[in-house]
This record gives structure tokens, sequence and C-alpha cells, in this order.
């Protein structure tokens, strides 16, 4: 009996061993505020890059939710509705920025998907799709409450690094409307000066003021399995998104 158990033991340890489903898929979370608000200027550049990188690379997208998704959660506020409500507010507008990148993408396989419908994405891949995601999490009414006020601290950024630990891809890119990670603010501080590469646990240490991905993002980081670096891209300068997808250029946030 105790050699037969011991065996069990060790054939759970083995079934524990990492395997990652779509290790060469790039996961993009193209920023609400920083992009998407921006309209037409900043968009249309963007998305014929992403075209361009399609050609090399295996692609999802997820999209932010920008300032009317912080309107939603002003009212929620307002209204003092919990968590998870907010969690539900928070994601429309997501799923809206989502529909509209799809339908900029459709005439070269740009594909709507759910979060319900992540089993179909190697589907999608295959047949050359570009599958577009609203970023947050479906954590829905069961998001945890927050450690502060009402915002779920899980949003958009959240999001696409879950599903590129889930997924077992090495890194994630955020593309936003900055050349990276900086110490503070760089549209209020031009004395803020740029962070190209530090690791999840020296940056939490340093308590900056402004962070250019959310907390929550960081912290997950230190615990990674599979995505153990984030990428912050400039999506508003030409070739910064495919220098980045060759590994290039922008700041890097590692897990060690």
């Amino acid at each position: 009996m105790g050699t037969t158990m011991s065996n069990l033991r060790v054939g759970q340890d083995r079934s524990r061993e990492l395997r990652s489903i779509l290790p060469n898929l790039k996961i993009l979370k193209i920023g609400g505020q920083s992009i998407m608000d921006r309209g037409a200027d900043a968009l249309l550049p963007l998305v014929d890059e992403i075209v361009e990188a399609a050609k090399k690379h295996q692609m999802l997208i997820c999209t932010g939710g920008g300032t009317r998704a912080r309107h939603a959660y002003a009212l929620g506020m307002e209204l003092n509705l919990p968590t998870g409500v907010m969690s539900n507010i928070g994601a429309a507008v997501p799923r809206q920025n989502a529909r509209m990148l799809q339908m900029l993408l459709a005439g070269n396989g740009g594909m709507y998907m759910m979060p319900e419908d992540i089993e179909k994405l190697p589907m999608y891949l295959a047949m050359n799709c570009i599958p577009v995601l609203g970023g947050m999490p479906p954590f829905s009414f069961w998001e945890k409450p927050a450690r502060q006020g009402q915002v779920p601290e899980n949003r958009t950024d959240a999001g696409p690094y879950l599903l590129a630990e889930f997924y077992g891809c090495p890194e994630v890119y955020y593309i936003k409307d900055e050349d990276g990670l900086y110490t503070d603010n760089p549209k209020n501080n031009p004395d803020a000066e740029l962070i190209p590469k530090i690791t999840a646990a020296k940056l939490l240490e340093r308590d900056l003021p402004d962070l250019v991905v959310e907390t929550a993002v960081v912290e997950y980081l230190q615990h990674a399995k599979s995505c153990k670096s984030l990428r912050i891209v400039n999506g508003l300068k030409k070739g910064s998104l495919l220098d980045a997808l060759d590994g290039k250029g922008g700041s890097t946030i590692t897990s060690d």
C-alpha cells in the first residue's frame, strides 16, 4: 500500500508539469484612453501595423475601455454599487471598442470573440483570423472586492495577462501612448525618467505615483509560470509594434 501511494504521488507530480498551449501566440492590449479614444489618427495607422504583423505572427488583440469606462465607474461609485456589479459595467465599453476594432480589421480576418469562446481561439488562428476580444477578465459578479473602494482591481490590463499566463505565452504587449514605463506620468512631469527594464518586485517597492499598467498585473507577474514579461509599447510611433513583436524597444517588466 505504501509503495502504491508513493507511486501515485510521483504520478501526480508529473501531471503538474507545465504544458504551454499556444506559446507562439502574441497577445496585445490596445489602450482605451491612450489609443482608442484618440480616434482615427491614432488607431488607423496601428490597424495597418497589426495587419502587417499578422503576416508573421499569430495574434490575439484585447481592448481597453478608456474614458467612457472611467465615467461608468464614477457613476457606479456615486451609486455605491458593489465591485461585482462594477465589473459587469466596466466590461461593456471594452466590448464596444473590440467590436469597432474588429470591423476595422474585418477585411483582413478580424474576428470578434467573446470571453466564453476562448476554446475556439485555435480554430480562429488556423483560419488566419485576427481575433479581437474585450480586455476585461470574465470574473463578472465574482470579481473579488477591491482592497480600496469599489472599482475592480482586475480590469482590462489584467485580462490579457491572465490569458497569456493560461495559454503559455512568454510575453504580453501593452500598446500605450508612451515610450514605456516612467518614474512618473511624463504628460504631467517632464522630469519623469524612462525605466527600460525592471522586475515586478522592484517596481512594486518603488511605489510609483502613476503606473502605466494596473498594479494587479505587476503583482500577478511575481507568481508567473508562463508569462514572465510585460512589454510597454508606444502605439503612436510607426514601427514600434513590429519592433516589439520582434523583441525590441519599449520597456519591459519581468517576473525576476
